[in-house]
């Protein structure tokens, strides 16, 4: 009888033992993973770029369990590659890299690849360089449908000119114009006019080159501008001008001040939609499933609905940056 006691002591202690063992996490999956995640952004001089580290930020706090440690470039891509270094030195779990208008990051790619750690790039999506994933829109549909809208809208043809941000390799803005000069190319009485001088993605900027175009083509019907920044200093050249009856407008990005100059009517007639909070905040996801163990989608395309005086509205509450 004792010997058989013994038995059962020895068997539910092994079964206790075996019991707390599986209430443990799994290992890089567990709901209880903490992680340090490095955000790398080339700028954030502009409501998009900051609007989209704020939605990272945003989005680890809704996770409850992830740190982010972020920088800033300012435009420097030099600054850039440190700003990588430096974050690795702390052992961070994964980057974000979110490279604004470069078209490459090779020396912060390669000192990422070097240590092992996966890299998330948002919106920019690099020409050169190995990457885990990314995240962002399809540029060249996004001006492709307002170019679609602009053929419906021109029934009677006219000039539509295009400013665009530079500089003239930049892939973000060639996209966005190439889908344009898709869709109106070749419609019957519309010709097409680019402006010689980049507008900078300012708003500044988009004002200065509209006040040049206006000089040159005062019998303009419609400008594309390649973000919503530059089409909302060209609003206001084309008011200062008095051709607000005669000039729409069409952008990119869905920032809003836009966003409330379709919805209340202007003639500012619609964007495209490039949604900083959620590009951030897939991102954030995306870095976080990589680190649990999970195999990513290579490229991931966010939707970018065309936003009207229909719909602005929705967009606006939704709190678009």
């Amino acid at each position: 009888m004792r010997r058989f006691a013994s038995l059962l002591l020895a068997g539910a202690l092994a079964f206790g033992v075996t019991a707390c063992g599986s209430d443990e996490p799994e290992a890089g999956g567990g709901a209880d993973d903490s992680y340090t995640i490095g955000v790398a952004n080339f700028t954030l001089g502009g409501p998009y770029f900051s609007g989209m580290d704020k939605a990272i930020a945003n989005q680890a706090k809704k996770k409850g369990n992830i740190e982010i440690l972020t920088t800033d470039a300012n435009g420097d891509a030099a600054k850039l590659a440190a700003n990588v270094e430096d974050l690795l030195s702390k052992n961070v779990d994964a980057i974000i890299i979110s490279g604004g208008p470069l078209e490459s990051a090779p020396a912060a790619l390669a000192a990422i690849k070097a240590a092992g750690k996966p890299v998330v790039l948002v919106d920019r999506k690099f020409q050169t360089g190995e990457y885990t994933s990314w995240i962002g829109p399809d540029n060249e549909a996004i001006g492709k449908q307002n170019g679609e809208f602009l053929a419906q809208r021109l029934t009677k043809g006219g000039k539509v000119a295009i400013i665009k941000g530079g500089p003239a390799d930049n892939s973000i803005g060639l996209a966005r114009t190439n889908g344009v000069k898709a869709a109106l190319q070749g419609k019957a009485g519309i010709t097409l006019v680019e402006a010689p001088d980049f507008g900078g993605w300012s708003s500044d900027g988009g004002l200065t080159v509209m006040e040049s175009l206006l000089a040159s083509h005062p019998d303009l019907v419609a400008v594309f501008c390649e973000n919503d920044a530059m089409c909302l200093g060209a609003q206001r050249a084309i008011a200062d001008a008095k051709k607000t009856e005669q000039i729409v407008i069409a952008g990119v990005d869905g920032q809003t001040e836009a966003l409330k100059a379709i919805s209340d009517g202007t003639n500012y007639l619609v964007t495209g939609l490039n949604d900083a909070d959620i590009i951030g905040a897939k991102g954030l996801d995306r870095a976080v499933e990589i680190l649990g163990g999970a195999t990513p989608e290579k490229d991931t395309v966010v939707d970018s609905p065309m936003v009207t005086k229909d719909n602005a509205k929705q967009f606006m509450d939704r709190g678009v940056f």
